[in-house]
């Protein structure tokens, strides 16, 4: 990957950080899809009306069906199933849970494509990643805190299958930003019939500002402007290596929680961590290569 690639990766890493700390103020008042159809709906808002200063071209009859697979696993399932998990567990805990994505992504990709193989290094970090997730399952409630947690990580299997479904979109030759709007708005009208017979929005009141406020945070940086630097990423960098970036997630999400929610991780929560960091690590390759690499200098 490039700098630039890196650096988008940063960014990405703070505003989806950001969307877990939003929706533990969000679920407070309001009902788990209609936090979510929201977020989708508002972000489609947005997103077309950068389309149109911009004067990028709408999506085209023809691809809807695509972005309509993108969206339901990219927005869906995985949204949903977070904002329904964190009622049990802290948005902390929840994003490391999403550091799985890359482990899915490997096999994922390593099953549907031909140019993403696993190799012995990515399945060393595999074996760790899952290693991690088995030691921060350990000791909790099966009916309540693990449930959640089995959610967190079919969510991080469903962005796993997204990012490479996603692939197609450069071939495709369809703009980030086309792309952006079409799965959200996609996802928003899968979503809509799910959300009024689940939730009854009618019978909603004012969920008050500080709600309304997150809700629109999560639609305007955490979806709208995340995708169109997903997108951008995903077009030169891979699925694959677009996916650490949810090593980087927790970082900014635990913090968020532990300043202004006054959340906690417990010390299994941490090492659990610590495993699928390494996993990652050994997953991305990079780290070894740099000290096999200086090990050679120092021989020279």
């Amino acid at each position: 990957m490039t700098a630039r690639d890196w650096g988008l990766i940063g960014v990405l890493s703070l505003l989806w950080g950001g969307s877990f700390f939003c929706v533990e103020i969000a679920v407070q008042g309001l009902p788990a899809l209609a936090i979510v159809w929201l977020r989708v709906a508002l972000a489609a808002v947005f997103l077309a009306a950068a389309m149109t200063l911009l004067r990028t071209p709408f999506p085209k009859v023809a691809d809807w069906r695509v972005f309509a697979v993108m969206g339901l696993f990219n927005n869906v399932l995985p949204y949903s199933l977070f904002v329904i998990a964190q009622g049990q567990i802290t948005g902390g805990l929840a994003s490391i849970l999403n550091a799985t994505t890359p482990l899915f992504t490997v096999i994922v990709a390593h099953l549907a494509t031909k140019d993403e193989r696993i190799t012995p290094a990515k399945a060393a970090g595999l074996a760790l990643g899952f290693g991690g997730v088995i030691v921060m399952m350990a000791g909790a409630d099966m009916q309540g805190e693990v449930l959640a947690k089995l959610m967190c990580l079919a969510a991080a299997l469903s962005y796993g299958l997204a990012g490479v479904w996603g692939r197609r979109f450069k071939r495709m030759g369809i703009a980030p930003l086309t792309t952006a709007f079409g799965q959200v708005t996609a996802s928003a009208v899968i979503l809509l019939p799910v959300m009024i017979w689940f939730d009854r929005p009618w019978t909603l009141g004012w969920p008050g500002f500080p709600v309304a406020a997150a809700v629109v945070g999560i639609a305007s940086l955490s979806t709208a402007l995340a995708y169109l630097i997903y997108f951008k990423v995903l077009a030169s960098a891979g699925a694959t290596n677009l996916s650490i970036v949810t090593f980087l997630i927790p970082v900014s999400a635990v913090a968020l929680g532990a300043v202004f929610l006054g959340e906690r991780l417990l010390p299994h929560h941490i090492a659990g961590f610590a495993l699928i960091a390494l996993g990652l690590a050994a997953i991305d390759g990079r780290l070894f290569k740099q000290r096999v690499k200086g090990s050679n200098i120092k021989r020279l």
